[in-house]
């Protein structure tokens, strides 16, 4: 499936399948879990092969995630490709559950009445993924007001008809690895940008939308928030800076804005690319900012499994506190967030003869990230 040119450069970490001791395997599709890692080395989809990993920081697992490989669409006989979704969720995690839950079917849904996919089906499947969650939100609000303050980035790749499409409402990244012959090395392109307050692009973007409000940003311990909250300006949920309905009692008022607004303060409106995949095209790394936060693109893309790249991650991570590996893989869920994030990561390698030719003849595949278990584990 892969290039002989890429096999020997990301040797011998291709397809790695060496289980830990205190690895378990579930049924196909279902993973394998060694204590906080949940992954699932190799798969294929409909444009090549697929590796995915999620390693759990919080008490509770703030990311979610999905692959669907298949029809788009709501019939069989519509178009096929593969769908990705990174959902990383803060404040709990209630919104990226939901969004693992609903947004795919609502692209299905725009993608039939459409005929067809497009950027405009996909922002109209985040739109409604938006409206449906704040009217839960409105549901629950009286006896559950902290539902108001919880909220995802979305992070979601298409590839259906020889086009890449790459929508983005947060601070996820995506990044392509795309050889180049001339010097047999594969590169690193970011395909995605972080809606993130720490981008003076960003900052610009929030002034202009809220021109008459000279607090839109404010800098605190050195770092930009939204409203003093808030690093990032895009997401699903966060009601609470979305409708000024729930910017009141019985939310807890460290999650209150102390003035009134008229006009969402974030946005739920992804920021959407479509391209063409070349052959030289190899591999589409998908994360959470987690990772990121450790690794470069470049470090990231010469790794290029999704196992390997969660545990460089998590050894940088213990460089940086001065502490080995070995003893932050002793550290239980809930104190790992001192250390590090949850981070989800989705690779998919790209065959293009696939691509070219849209099979419909590959395997269907629907699988979501998991949580890992607590006790001994090798990450």
């Amino acid at each position: 499936m892969v290039s002989t040119t890429l096999r020997r450069i990301v040797s011998p970490c291709w397809k790695p399948s060496v289980e830990g001791e205190n690895s378990s395997r579930g049924g196909v599709g279902n993973g394998r879990v060694d204590g906080l890692l949940w992954y699932e080395d190799s798969g294929e989809h409909v444009a090549g092969e697929f590796s995915m990993a999620v390693i759990q920081a919080n008490n509770l697992l703030e990311d979610h995630s999905q692959l669907e490989s298949g029809p788009i669409s709501s019939f069989k006989s519509g178009p096929h490709g593969t769908f990705v979704g990174i959902y990383d969720g803060h404040g709990g995690p209630e919104t990226a559950r939901f969004i693992n839950k609903h947004l795919f079917s609502h692209i299905k849904k725009f993608t039939t009445e459409n005929h067809g996919m497009s950027a405009d089906v996909i922002s109209k499947a985040f739109l409604a993924t938006e409206e449906d969650f704040l009217n839960l939100v409105k549901e629950q609000f009286e006896t559950k007001p902290q539902i108001a303050s919880v909220g995802s980035c979305c992070l979601v790749g298409i590839i259906c008809s020889g086009l890449l499409y790459i929508a983005n409402a947060g601070d996820s990244r995506v990044v392509l690895g795309r050889l180049e012959k001339a010097f047999k090395e594969v590169k690193a392109v970011q395909l995605s940008s972080e809606h993130n307050a720490s981008f003076e692009s960003v900052r610009e973007e929030l002034r202009s939308f809220h021109p008459d409000d000279p607090q839109i940003v404010v800098l605190r311990h050195n770092v930009w928030r939204v409203k003093g909250i808030i690093q990032i300006s895009r997401s699903i949920g966060d009601a609470y800076l979305k409708k000024p309905e729930f910017n009141r009692e019985p939310l807890l008022p460290k999650f209150r804005v102390p003035n009134s607004f008229e006009k969402p303060i974030l946005q739920a409106e992804p920021a959407i690319s479509v391209q063409k995949l070349r052959p030289e095209d190899q591999f589409l790394i998908f994360a959470s900012d987690g990772l990121w936060e450790h690794l470069s693109n470049q470090e990231a893309v010469n790794i290029g499994i999704a196992r390997r790249l969660i545990k460089a991650a998590l050894r940088e991570a213990a460089k940086k506190r001065e502490m080995r590996y070995s003893d932050l893989k002793k550290i239980d869920r809930g104190v790992r967030r001192h250390f590090h994030d949850d981070i989800t990561v989705i690779v998919l390698f790209l065959d293009f003869h696939l691509i070219s030719n849209g099979s419909s003849c590959r395997p269907l595949v629907s699988i979501r990230g998991s949580a890992g278990v607590s006790g001994n584990s090798k990450y």
